[in-house]
């Protein structure tokens, strides 16, 4: 399949996008991606055996995967996610990419990204989702109220797209969830120096999870539901 037809900027201007810059500037874009490449993005998406965002390696990914990496990542595409914000030439900075399959109760703590991250986006590709908020996406008011929704929450649905900047009050994060959550993040960051940083530092994460990974498991699975950091 095209890489072109996966992720399409146009397709962001859909009647239902929502955008806006209060309390800070995100976006929320359903329908993102096409039906047709439903099976493909499945089949093709790593095999984590571990919770949590790794750097992105070709080698992990098939065709379909790295195809809408490339659109994601494209600068006409960060350059329309810009626009939407208000920020001006983002594709001027670098972007870092993760993905995640699994993930353990302890994450989805509320935070804003770190001061390093100029824009993050988030690509949803689960086929199903159970009827539970738990794992779904939430922009906040505050960092310590999990339930001071901005907008109503995000289910990580496949096509279901999100997209903020980085504030000082960018607040985020969802209710503790445990189990399989595909998705694709890319974070403009602030400078190659920092893209090599969080890279090295997310590979010797999956690294350890792989030796320890039921003490991963088990680490702040009994976290409060407002639970929060601050980057």
């Amino acid at each position: 399949m095209p890489a072109a037809v996966l992720l399409d900027p146009a397709r962001l201007d859909r009647p239902d996008t929502m955008v806006q810059q209060q309390p800070f500037p995100f976006m929320v874009a359903h329908g993102q991606l096409p039906d047709e490449a439903r099976s493909e993005l499945e089949r093709d998406f790593p095999g984590y055996t571990s919770a949590g965002f790794f750097p992105y390696d070709p080698g992990d990914c098939g065709p379909a995967v790295n195809a809408l990496i490339e659109n994601m990542t494209a600068p006409a595409f960060a350059d329309a996610v810009g626009r939407k914000l208000g920020i001006d030439n983002l594709a001027d900075y670098p972007p870092l990419v993760t993905l995640c399959r699994l993930l353990n109760r302890r994450h989805g703590t509320i935070h804003t990204d770190s001061r390093s991250k100029v824009a993050t986006a988030l690509i949803y590709l689960n086929e199903q989702w159970p009827d539970t908020s738990d794992g779904c996406l939430r922009f906040l008011h505050r960092i310590d109220d999990i339930d001071s929704l901005v907008v109503p929450e995000l289910t990580p649905l496949y096509g279901e797209f999100a997209v903020f900047k980085r504030c000082d009050n960018s607040f985020h994060g969802h209710l503790p969830y445990e189990g399989e959550r595909r998705v694709i993040q890319v974070a403009w960051l602030t400078s190659e120096e920092d893209k090599l940083r969080k890279t090295k530092r997310g590979k010797f994460s999956r690294a350890f999870k792989k030796l320890f990974g039921s003490l991963d498991t088990r680490f702040g699975a009994d976290r409060d539901r407002s639970a929060s950091h601050r980057d």
